[in-house]
């Protein structure tokens, strides 16, 4: 009876170890995929980005403080993104965000931002549901158009976007807005991890995001987008 027992055990431990490794293996697999496809395609300085005619610089949403200020990691992805504007890379911004609530709003923090650094409304165009990177991409393709892109966030981040961006057939580069070093960035890393093997098959499988809408092309006046 305790031989049975202990076989029993035994095997469910083997299966348990064998599931594990192959879980390990999925996540080094997707990873690997990921960062080998993008890696080549993300820049650091504005005077290292390919020339042309990009449609937007996409800025991903982050934190907001309890006082309504940007987190750091939010403000270096604003600063960042509203240098490549200034530098001409392009002339039109997407804002993309958490604006689930009134509590909460990563877009109207951002565009109060761009504005007080010298950014025409006209040009800032606030997406609102933007609540998670997957999101945020298919949103700037169906919703505003966009087929070219600068995406910018920070470097662990890029990967994942641009490989989204380019499983929806979209031109897609990246810019690094590391500026300063992020507290438990340790963290963010090992979610990014899972993250990426997420999103590498939500890439395949292309499911719809939370909300579309209708479209509003980045040839209008961005101020239609406030709210």
């Amino acid at each position: 009876m305790m031989n049975n027992k202990y076989l029993i055990i035994k095997k469910v431990i083997i299966i348990l170890i064998i599931l594990l490794l192959i879980f390990l293996l999925l996540l080094l697999f997707t990873n690997l995929a990921i960062i080998n496809q993008t890696k080549d395609k993300i820049y650091y300085t504005t005077d290292t980005i390919p020339e042309g005619d990009y449609d937007c610089i996409l800025i991903l949403g982050a934190g907001v403080r309890p006082d309504g200020k940007p987190s750091h990691m939010l403000e270096d992805r604003l600063i960042a993104g509203i240098a490549l504007y200034k530098a001409g890379v392009s002339d039109k911004i997407i804002m993309s965000g958490d604006h689930g609530s009134e509590n909460y709003d990563e877009v109207n923090t951002m565009r109060t931002y761009a504005l007080e650094s010298g950014v025409d409304s006209k040009d800032i165009f606030m997406d609102h549901a933007g609540f998670n990177t997957y999101d945020s991409i298919i949103r700037a393709v169906k919703i505003f158009g966009a087929k070219k892109i600068l995406i910018v966030t920070q470097e662990y981040h890029l990967y994942r976007a641009i490989y989204i961006a380019e499983s929806f057939g979209m031109e897609a580069s990246g810019y690094s807005a590391d500026l300063r070093s992020y507290q438990n960035q340790y963290i963010r890393d090992m979610r990014e991890v899972i993250a990426r093997t997420k999103d590498f098959f939500a890439s395949i499988i292309k499911p719809a995001p939370k909300y579309l809408g209708e479209p509003i092309p980045l040839s209008e006046d961005g101020n239609i987008t406030i709210g």
